[in-house]
């Protein structure tokens, strides 16, 4: 059995938002989560190997797009589905949405909210679970209502959940 390489999650959620928030104006512009095809990585630059994770049969790649500039990838997120939950592999904002200059919040909160929805969906009562950063576990527990099952576990159970789908798809 080889040895995979556990990603720990280092996104930040920066704000729940209704979809996400343009910093310049205030402004919740709608989004979208398409699923992610090898075409739309071509030229830019992300922090992971997203094409590693397509290639990936039990992973599912996801863009979050405006609706408005569809092409214009905001975020990018994999899950696997589990038999009880879904698991959070990568989560990745766009260059131009981290650091203090970001142009868009909400798109981690979004990504995460979307895991959740997907594990409604499935049946899996919103239960969603990643590996975190050991200084983002706390951040993690007061911004998306997670809690800390050991060893950097981190799960998202059925009420916090609601709260984020409620959050981001509550129309």
């Amino acid at each position: 059995m080889r040895n995979r390489k556990i990603v720990e999650a280092d996104f930040i959620i920066d704000k729940l938002t209704k979809s996400i928030e343009e910093v310049s104006s205030g402004q919740n512009i709608s989004t979208l989560i398409l699923p992610l095809k090898l075409d739309d990585l071509l030229g830019l630059k992300w922090q992971f190997d997203w094409e590693l994770e397509l290639e990936k049969e039990s992973h599912f790649v996801y863009k979050l797009v405006a609706e408005n500039n569809p092409n214009l990838i905001q975020g990018l997120i994999c899950l696997e589905r589990k038999p009880d939950h879904i698991y959070i592999h990568l989560l990745e904002s766009s260059s131009f949405n981290k650091g203090s200059q970001k142009q868009f919040l909400g798109v981690a909160g979004n990504l995460v909210a979307y895991a959740c929805k997907q594990s409604f969906h499935f049946g899996n009562d919103g239960n969603v679970s990643f590996i975190a950063k050991e200084q983002l576990i706390n951040h993690y527990e007061r911004s998306i209502g997670a809690f800390h099952f050991g060893n950097r576990r981190m799960i998202i159970n059925t009420n916090a959940a609601k709260i984020l789908v409620n959050q981001y798809f509550n129309s």
